[in-house]
């Protein structure tokens, strides 16, 4: 039997940015947000599965805006679909500014993650059923992008052969 999205998502996690968490041009270091990303994602795979998750990539960060000392970042997660052991979790962050409760979206990313056995090896994980009209958009969506995930590993993988070894 299948589980929906909601069932694992996460809504609204808050992080404070503090001077610590900033880069040398005063925004927030995308280390430390993809870091947070993790995870989060991590959590949502695992509440998914029900067993213990491994990341496998992070198929796209995408900084749209930057994140300044002070700002709150809401972080929200869910996953868009699964497959027999992996499973891609779609994340979106928006930077709040605390008093005026401004809100700007500065990043989205999707993970992949594979569920695991005790012995490291990669275990099945239930369905997906998506209900609503935003949740059966992303499952097609995550579709395309695992395609396209394949093809360039695939070209990845013919480049490299390309190249001849030292003799």
């Amino acid at each position: 039997m299948g589980k929906s999205p909601q069932e694992s998502a996460v809504n609204d996690y808050v992080y404070k940015i503090f001077p610590n968490d900033l880069n040398s041009k005063g925004t927030v270091f995308g280390g430390t947000i993809t870091a947070l990303l993790d995870r989060i994602a991590l959590v949502i795979a695992e509440r998914h599965s029900s067993k213990t998750c491994v990341t496998v990539s992070i198929d796209a960060v995408h900084f749209l805006a930057p994140a300044k000392s002070g700002d709150n970042l809401i972080i929200q997660g869910m996953i868009n679909r699964s497959w027999n052991s992996s499973m891609e979790i779609g994340l979106k962050v928006t930077a709040e500014n605390p008093f005026s409760k401004d809100q700007k979206h500065i990043l989205s990313a999707y993970f992949t993650f594979v569920a695991v056995d005790d012995w490291g090896k990669p275990t099945s994980v239930p369905p997906l059923e998506p209900k609503t009209h935003d949740e059966k958009r992303r499952f097609e969506e995550a579709a395309l992008r695992k395609e396209r995930r394949i093809h360039a590993t695939r070209q990845q993988e013919e480049f490299r052969k390309s190249f001849k070894k030292d003799s």
